[in-house]
């Protein structure tokens, strides 16, 4: 839309921008910022709420870099998405976590769409409301998606609203998943995690030499054992000097919600996502406790990500403990996700689909 009407008030969308090389856009009104990286995975980069001046989402050591103008030394399956992890919101699809197989695929880690260029369309320009439709074919499978990225004035919920379609003429399985992370200076040890309840379930085996939580245990949020035996309450977030790193995976949650807050600072983050879609949400911990390859002790954050799937062994694993998605050829499966920014200083006691936050402060 090169000759859009521009606008310096009121709700704003623009597709126009170039960050490092990637095509960019940008959503704001007045309380909210959304920085879109079209040409690589349609990434969210930023999310800011603009009253406290906070970017919820985290950012990794190395930030954004252009696929198209960066050659890896080697093909492994896992390293070439992380030379290009940025941080930020991933949309996660065909498969979830670490690189599988599935038939003659070879996917690589959280293979395909957030490495891709995608397709921009602004759909809606008002100073009321602003709409941009991001769209995507995967090549390694049929699939189809599309996003459409809402916000309305004086609103500080993001709108997120998705459609999945399987283009093929066979039945094809997918893992999809919001993969968010969070970190400093919003993350902090005044964190707090609110969710409306279910079953906190560790990763089911060691997997780095800093994991703290006991492999396997199962028990109702937000009670977990250490791999000291001794108990852990996940819904508080510690400091980097605790040097974990670890997974759980959270399932049965009687609504679709989660909402983290600084208390210090007051301010938090939320996102309400449909269940019958994103079954599992997985919390990913990397306290301080990410040595070697690639984060070398120098990253704090926490991923909160609604998935349909887990663990996060990729594709066929999900295949094989039937957690993955199976299409049928033309089969549409719709999900609505809102994000939202809120001021307190206790945490939440509810989120409705619409992003409607209720707070312990009320």
């Amino acid at each position: 839309m090169h000759y859009q009407l521009e606008r310096n008030h009121g709700c704003r969308v623009s597709d126009a921008w170039t960050y490092r090389g990637l095509k960019t856009a940008i959503l704001e009104n007045e309380l909210l910022r959304v920085v879109i990286l079209v040409d690589k995975g349609a990434d969210i980069y930023q999310l800011v709420h603009k009253p406290t001046d906070t970017d919820f989402l985290w950012r990794s050591p190395w930030g954004v870099r252009d696929p198209r103008a960066f050659m890896a030394t080697t093909g492994s399956p896992t390293n070439v998405w992380l030379d290009v992890y940025e941080g930020g919101w991933q949309t996660v699809l065909p498969g979830g976590g670490f690189p599988s197989v599935y038939g003659e695929a070879d996917m690589g880690l959280h293979a395909e769409v957030n490495t891709m260029p995608w397709d921009a369309v602004i759909v809606e320009d008002t100073p009321e409301r602003v709409s941009i439709r991001l769209s995507v074919r995967t090549y390694r499978t049929p699939f189809f998606f599309e996003k459409t990225l809402s916000l309305s004035s004086g609103s500080a919920v993001l709108e997120i609203d998705q459609v999945l379609t399987n283009e093929g003429e066979e039945p094809v399985h997918c893992v999809w998943g919001e993969h968010i992370a969070l970190g400093p200076p919003f993350l902090s040890e005044d964190c707090v995690i609110d969710v409306p309840g279910g079953k906190v379930m560790n990763h089911h085996e060691v997997f780095h030499p800093n994991n703290r939580l006991k492999p396997g245990f199962e028990g109702p949020w937000p009670w977990v054992e250490s791999a000291d035996g001794s108990r852990f309450d996940l819904s508080k977030v510690p400091s980097k000097e605790v040097r974990s790193y670890d997974q759980s995976y959270i399932t049965d949650m009687p609504a679709g919600w989660y909402a983290i807050t600084n208390r210090k600072r007051g301010v938090g983050f939320g996102v309400a996502f449909p269940t019958d879609v994103y079954r599992y949400l997985w919390y990913w911990q990397s306290l301080g406790g990410g040595y070697g390859h690639p984060w070398y002790g120098r990253t704090y954050n926490i991923g909160l990500e609604p998935f349909t799937s887990y663990t996060n062994e990729g594709l066929q694993k999900a295949i094989e403990n039937d957690t993955a998605l199976l299409l049928q050829p033309e089969q549409r499966v719709e999900a609505s996700v809102r994000a939202v920014a809120f001021e307190s200083s206790s945490g939440v006691d509810s989120i409705t689909p619409e992003g409607s936050v209720t707070t312990k402060d009320d």
